[in-house]
């Protein structure tokens, strides 16, 4: 602490110091008389600027500021699956223990409470060589998540004194590492790391699968990649936050991160009693036995939220080099972008397009460059896939947040305010969405999906777009006067949208869709497809084929394929109906 470090004014969360020789860039300190957590954004001789993490009513010139000499971190160990955290890692059920419903200023807690006990398996002996991210002890930190405690990076040497398993307290010493001068670091359950700076791994790898979600416009049509990154924007009411909901319900990943930044108090209490009661496919336990939440609300400290994406992203890699493949949802980047902003004004920094800060593109590529599909340090596969939802205003796509997003991910989810108010769920546009993710993940489709899943995709892509253009002539002259072939492009097409891509999130089985099925509702539509226009190009009227309902029946074929439906049954369905027009007109 510098005893001369004091405030010289404040401005909101941003407030100057004087006497700051001694404090550096990026590094934790505590400011005035209730020693709020902030942290120094910028040195210049005598004096820095902090910003704060926590409301700033009260402070005055000439307050103390106390200096850590370390960077804001988040202490790492058992007992984050289930648990809830503010912006800067803060456990919120700790705080309410402590302090009532609301937020105390000047509450400092780690994100792990050192002092409770675990039931540990140590891994290592006496003497034996460790190396940094190796697995030095294992405890059980829910049902369906096994924590690996580990050597934390740039550490390395031999283990001594090594205690055999037993219960131990999260802060107390697993073995000794004793480094080549014989300097011994003691060694915990419990690991602390800077938010801001990326856990480093031994190789990132290439992306070969995706991030199976069982939603059916994403896991056929815009595929995330595991290990990759995906943006959803849309405007207001579109479903950005019904889309991450089914993401953390469903996607294969083994950890989910869900990063409320910016957003309604009452979608986190959403998150908070739905994911409490819901039952995890995998196995059957609740689904915050594999979930951590980061609850950074519209009316909580804007510098917290600017800081919340990082501390999100820290916890995940942390899971990630345990072997884990982590799930990050962050909603929204937009609102985080929006904290950038206002503090950026403050510091009276210069402004670049719609009053964002000129660093807004290189801050958005280092937090989803953080991301990716690693062979870590333990040698073990993990990853760590980013779905950030993105709220430009207006739902203009055009705007600096969401143009800059698309330059770093390869998965785009636009979501579309009029199927939104169709009730069109999910309402991801198929014109404007892409994925670059399928072409690398070909292999895993055509072994999981089933051969031929790529030429069935492309087909069904294809109808799509023809279909987009026949509405534009549709608008104009009508749908009379189209030819039958066209007629039948539009009507598959709808089989498509309808049948297909909207996907009832509250129903039993249509909220999900297994690959076999998702394949088998592609073969069938591609069947009805090849069917009817045998029978158009021998100038069969479309609308006989129309009128046998087979158009109707295939839009209930995922419910049915849910509910025991076969393939088999849809197919017969459908060479029934061919048949009998064929039939009438012999």
């Amino acid at each position: 602490m510098s005893e001369n470090c004091v405030i010289k004014g404040v401005n909101g969360p941003v407030v100057r110091v004087t006497g700051g020789r001694s404090l550096q860039k990026m590094s934790l300190v505590y400011v005035g008389e209730l020693g709020l957590a902030g942290e120094v954004v910028s040195v210049d001789g005598d004096e820095a600027v902090v910003q704060i993490y926590e409301d700033s009513e009260g402070l005055a010139a000439g307050q103390k500021v106390e200096a850590t000499g370390r960077p804001l971190s988040v202490l790492l160990g058992p007992g984050m699956i289930g648990s809830t955290y503010d912006g800067i890692a803060r456990p919120l059920a700790a705080i309410e223990t402590m302090a009532g419903p609301f937020i105390t200023r000047g509450i400092r807690l780690d994100a792990v409470d050192e002092t409770r006990q675990w039931d540990v398996t140590v891994d290592i002996r006496e003497g034996d060589r460790l190396t940094p991210g190796q697995i030095i002890a294992r405890c059980m930190e829910s049902e369906a998540v096994e924590h690996r405690s580990m050597v934390p990076p740039g550490l390395s040497g031999r283990a001594v004194d090594v205690r055999p398993s037993g219960r131990f307290a999260a802060g107390e010493p697993i073995c000794q590492l004793e480094d080549e001068r014989g300097r011994r670091t003691p060694l915990t359950l419990c690991q602390r790391w800077p938010v801001r700076r990326p856990r480093p791994a031994a190789q990132r790898l290439a992306i070969t699968q995706p991030l199976f979600t069982g939603q059916r416009v994403l896991d056929t049509l815009f595929p995330v990649g595991k290990g990759g990154c995906a943006a959803i924007p849309g405007p207001f009411g579109a479903g950005k936050t019904m889309v991450q909901h089914q993401l953390a319900k469903w996607c294969d990943a083994d950890i989910i991160v869900y990063l409320g930044c910016g957003e309604r108090g009452n979608e986190m209490t959403q998150v908070l009693d739905e994911f409490a009661e819901l039952r995890d496919p995998k196995n059957g336990r609740l689904l915050m036995e594999r979930t951590i939440l980061i609850a950074n609300t519209s009316n909580m400290p804007v510098a917290a939220r600017e800081a919340s994406i990082y501390t999100g992203m820290t916890i995940a890699e942390y899971y990630r080099d345990m072997g884990y493949h982590v799930a990050l949802m962050a909603d929204s980047t937009s609102r985080w972008a929006e904290a950038l902003r206002e503090i950026s004004g403050r510091l009276e920094e210069m402004p670049a397009e719609e009053s964002f800060p000129a660093y807004l593109p290189s801050r958005l590529a280092g937090f989803y460059e953080r991301a990716g599909y690693m062979k870590t340090l333990g040698g073990a596969d993990g990853s760590v896939t980013v779905i950030g939802a993105v709220s430009p205003q207006g739902g203009d796509f055009s705007e600096p947040v969401t143009q800059n997003t698309k330059r770093f991910v390869r998965a785009f989810w636009g979501l579309d305010r009029s199927l939104a108010y169709a009730r069109h769920f999910p309402a991801i546009n198929w014109t404007t969405s892409y994925s670059e993710y399928f072409s690398s993940c070909e292999d895993w489709y055509e072994k999981n999906f089933g051969e031929g899943f790529t030429a069935l995709r492309a087909r069904m892509l294809n109808t799509l777009a023809e279909e987009a253009k026949l509405q534009e002539i549709v608008k104009l002259i009508g749908a009379d006067v189209l030819p039958d072939d066209q007629k039948l492009t539009i009507a598959v097409a709808r089989v498509i949208r309808e049948g297909f891509l909207q996907q009832n999130a509250f129903h039993k089985t249509d909220t999900y869709m297994t690959a076999a099925n998702q394949m088998a509702m592609l073969r069938v539509i591609a069947h009805l497809d090849d069917g009817a226009r045998a029978l158009v190009s021998r100038a069969i009227p479309l609308s006989q084929l129309e009128a046998t309902g087979i158009f109707s029946a295939l839009g209930r074929m995922k419910f049915a394929l849910g509910e025991g439906g076969t393939e088999e049954e849809f197919l017969r369905l459908v060479d029934d109906a061919v048949a009998k027009v064929k039939e009438a007109n012999e």
